[in-house]
């Protein structure tokens, strides 16, 4: 008979797309006793934790609050919420995951007109205008803000603007900016967007903190249609993740990861937001000017690259698979391979939360440096 014993996993630096590197101070958090999900001292937990992403998202939204799920789920819950059969949604596709917002769209019974840019480019606005004025029957944009499968900020203020022009509201994939550049839902007027746990919050995966304006959450409140998903309609979760008094039971949470979130995110508060980007954006330029050293080239433009996701071209001759394959084996360290038209071509570092650190760089370049001789 096979025998079993606990699961002691590798020490890992984490500089892929995510999870990135999670802090002592989160996993302690998560350590601690559970308590019932209805317990008042959740309760408690659970109004801090909305007051903080609300800090996070820059937002004064009523309706903050993780889902307790990944973000995939958090993305398909701003979308089966505001989409009803028969819509016309815009959807900006410069990488994989606003692929997957044209796939949300479809599977919500609505139309997708699609906006499409190349790999490792912005959203043409003139195009997103384009499509607007040929679809005057759209009812939202949707656009990721940080595409993690490319390393590009697409600008969202702009396009939340634009939107507004034509009467739109906006969707907004925010899972890889959260906490590392600048993200403003109130003053770029966000309808709904969503994010992830594991990324450069450094939480453990898992939960996907969303936000609805009072605009969105008009238009899901006057659905016509019920709300597809019963676990994701945000009509029954707000009886569980209102503010203060008797909640309604809809689901058991992840007490202890919302610890973890939690502490994750009066991290973020001590450091200050600001600084938080301000970090991120530092960091990174010690990473491209150590990656020019190497003869390693960035795939994307200065103007709009990422500083938390780090997208660059493979040198010639040198095997993707092995070197990521030699970097792990040899030196614990994981980097991202590239995905769908940058396969094979690219590899994604990230520098994510608390894996955003000058000593991480240093080791990363030193690692390639070995691996690459």
């Amino acid at each position: 008979m096979k025998s079993y014993s606990s699961h002691i996993p590798p020490q890992r630096t984490l500089m892929g797309p995510g999870p990135s590197d999670v802090s002592p101070r989160v996993l302690n958090a998560m350590a601690r006793s559970t308590v019932g999900h209805l317990d008042p001292d959740f309760i408690g937990l659970m109004d801090e934790t909305k007051e903080l992403l609300q800090y996070a998202f820059k937002t004064e939204n009523p309706l903050t609050m993780p889902v307790s799920a990944p973000g995939s789920a958090g993305m398909e819950a701003a979308f089966v919420n505001l989409i009803e059969p028969g819509d016309t949604v815009i959807v900006c596709i410069n990488g994989v995951f606003g692929m997957r917002m044209r796939e949300n769209v479809v599977r919500s019974g609505a139309t997708a007109v699609v906006v499409e840019d190349d790999w490792g480019t912005q959203t043409d606005l003139n195009k997103l205008e384009e499509a607007l004025k040929a679809h005057p029957e759209a009812k939202i944009v949707a656009f990721v803000h940080a595409e993690t499968s490319t390393g590009v900020r697409n600008d969202a203020e702009k396009m939340c603007a634009l939107a507004r022009q034509y009467d739109c509201l906006t969707i907004v994939d925010a899972v890889t900016s959260l906490g590392g550049i600048e993200l403003a839902v109130d003053d770029w007027q966000i309808d709904a967007i969503y994010s992830g746990s594991q990324k450069c919050l450094s939480c453990v995966p898992g939960i996907s903190p969303v936000s609805f304006s009072d605009k969105a959450l008009a238009v899901i409140k006057g659905r016509k249609a019920p709300v597809q998903s019963w676990f994701l309609d945000m009509n029954l979760i707000v009886g569980y993740w209102g503010q203060g008094g008797k909640r309604a039971y809809h689901h058991t949470a992840p007490v202890n990861s919302i610890y973890a979130l939690h502490e994750s995110l009066v991290m973020l508060h001590e450091e200050g937001l600001e600084n938080a980007w301000q970090r991120h954006a530092t960091v990174h330029n010690k990473l491209v000017a150590g990656l020019e050293e190497l003869g390693i080239e960035m795939a994307v433009d200065k103007a709009y690259r990422l500083p938390q996701l780090n997208v660059v071209r493979i040198p010639e001759g040198v095997d993707d698979a092995e070197v990521r394959g030699r970097l792990l084996n040899d030196f614990n360290l994981e980097i991202g391979a590239g995905l769908g038209a940058f396969a094979g071509k690219v590899w994604r570092i990230g520098l994510m939360g608390a894996a955003c650190t000058d000593k991480n760089v240093d080791f990363c370049l030193a690692a390639l440096k070995t691996v690459l001789k």
